[in-house]
């Protein structure tokens, strides 16, 4: 059976585009400017949402991500809270949840999933479960309708590759730098040759995420790339502008300026 995100990059393809995906850690800054600011992405251009669950010790996340999980989890946002949030939104276009795989295991899989399909969760993308280890979070969530999203390095061999994709479900997120995420005023020359080789082995999606923060870099990724994935360039201008007016209106221009660099 075909979901959102299924849905989502047909009508991309079909259209000829990329999908333009955004990171927002939930409940950041606040809670009813974090829903504000859901409902501003979708408006301005945004084809798909990643809502990161804030957690106490996340390994593959950089400073900027850091910080927003810390305040966010003095508001005590959780699992619990996140489900009851995305229930609540009204938006049309996919969402994906990216949170790491203790507060799933502590939840229970099956509740998981329950709760997932329940507030309008489309799939999930759990960095620090390796593929290997992840068959049953993955039957859990392909018996709900549920895609489990796996990452792939740059320093992932030929095999990996080849397992990750056909595991994959919705897209394959490339990851574009080794290391954690953040904002970065260059991206690797060598990201193309990479999406190549993954394409020997898959014909889903594949999206690129890590580093890029500005429109010129969209553009170039956006030629050889079926879509790019933005967080921390979207959380610094949230972080320097959320006690200010302007707040939404610089965050339309950055993911105006995004989606016109896309096309």
């Amino acid at each position: 059976m075909i979901n959102r995100i299924d849905k989502e990059f047909q009508g991309l393809r079909e259209r000829g585009e990329r999908a333009l995906i955004f990171y927002l850690t939930v409940g950041y800054p606040n809670i009813s400017t974090f829903i504000e600011l859901i409902i501003t992405l979708e408006k301005s251009g945004a084809d798909l949402i990643e809502l990161g669950i804030p957690f106490s010790d996340p390994v593959a996340d950089g400073l900027t991500i850091q910080k927003t999980s810390q305040e966010a989890l003095k508001q005590k946002i959780s699992l619990k809270k996140t489900f009851s949030l995305a229930k609540d939104l009204e938006i049309n276009i996919p969402l994906v949840l990216m949170t790491y795989y203790n507060p799933v295991y502590q939840y229970g899989l099956k509740k998981f999933a329950d709760s997932c399909k329940k507030s309008g969760i489309d799939g999930i993308i759990v960095p620090d479960l390796p593929p290997e280890e992840a068959n049953p979070l993955r039957n859990t969530l392909k018996s709900h309708n549920l895609d489990l999203i796996f990452l792939i390095a740059p320093t992932s061999p030929e095999k990996r590759i080849k397992m990750i994709a056909n595991l994959s479900k919705g897209f394959i997120y490339y990851v574009s730098l080794t290391g954690v995420t953040g904002a970065r005023e260059k991206l690797p020359k060598t990201i193309r040759l990479s999406l190549n080789r993954i394409r020997k082995f898959t014909k889903r999606p594949i999206c690129v995420g890590f580093g890029i923060a500005k429109p010129e870099q969209a553009r170039e990724i956006g030629n050889y790339s079926d879509g790019i994935i933005i967080g921390s360039a979207l959380l610094n201008i949230i972080e320097k502008y959320k006690n200010k007016r302007g707040l939404i209106k610089e965050v339309e221009r950055f993911v105006s300026e995004i989606k016109s660099a896309l096309k």
